[in-house]
């Protein structure tokens, strides 16, 4: 395998490409991993088919782009010794899934770089997956509201995992369940700003009152979902996407809660925004 033998097709404007000629279940060449970590940085977040992954490969992988992250909370692979391994399960009995758009795990000081989810078992029809711009977003407002957001700084709380978690996992993750974020953020390889609040995790912006930061907020929720500045995915078995966390944000469309969906997640820690 050789970059020669990789294509990458964009899904959207904003964000988003299709990458073909890759197995990810194999060691990259040197050049292959260049080309896919441009393509990376290029178009945000990246799509590939028909990888079947083992757990050894799926972290494997992962690892290739820094140290792994193990959430406090959802539920792992951690009984067969991959903790790095996030289960997000839904089905008729548990039809759940994570339909507010986020950036994942915010609320703490480093938050993650990205992740790579994989398909393990998919919906039929529905269940597709929408990601958005983050650069996008930004640069789609008024260079007013651009250096006004360039002031500000927004706390971010976790909390609200709590109510899932026990009383062991509780008191690790209020070791880092609130954290302070600039609302512009610096992308630290491309250089390029992005919007870093998410209707998930932002409490509220610092230093304002409250209408204040709830107007300022509302606006930016609204405007960053824009459909100019997504794409949206549809899963088949062995699909896997890769998203970069600091400049996309991410949600499930809930179309169809009653299937069967089991995807797998590891995530790559990250550095302090600034």
């Amino acid at each position: 395998m050789s970059a020669n033998d990789i294509t990458i097709e964009p899904l959207a404007a904003a964000l988003g490409a299709e990458i073909r000629g890759i197995d990810l279940a194999e060691p990259l060449a040197p050049d292959t991993e260049r080309t896919l970590r441009d393509a990376w940085a290029d178009h945000q977040v990246i799509f590939f088919r028909d990888q079947k992954l083992t757990a050894e490969q799926h972290t494997a992988f992962a690892r290739r782009f820094g140290e792994l992250h193990v959430h406090p909370v959802i539920p792992s692979r951690k009984d067969e010794g991959f903790p790095e391994i996030v289960v997000l399960e839904s089905s008729d009995k548990l039809p759940f899934v994570a339909e507010r758009w986020h950036s994942d795990v915010t609320f703490q000081a480093k938050p993650p770089l990205g992740s790579i989810l994989h398909g393990v078992i998919v919906p039929k029809a529905g269940g597709d997956t929408m990601w958005a711009s983050m650069y996008a977003a930004y640069e789609g407002l008024s260079d007013s509201m651009q250096r006004l957001l360039s002031e500000l700084h927004a706390v971010h709380d976790g909390s609200g995992f709590l109510a899932i978690g026990n009383d062991d996992q509780n008191d690790e993750l209020k070791k880092d369940m609130t954290a302070v974020h600039p609302v512009v953020r610096t992308h630290p390889v491309t250089g390029r700003k992005g919007i870093f609040v998410n209707e998930t995790f932002t409490q509220k912006i610092k230093g304002m009152r409250a209408k204040e930061s709830t107007a300022i907020l509302s606006f930016l929720y609204e405007h960053l979902k824009s459909p100019e500045y997504t794409c949206r995915f549809h899963w088949r078995p062995g699909s896997v996407a890769m998203w970069d966390n600091r400049c996309t944000q991410h949600r499930v469309i809930a179309d169809n809660l009653d299937a069967h969906r089991r995807m797998e997640r590891v995530t790559i820690c990250g550095d302090q925004p600034y």
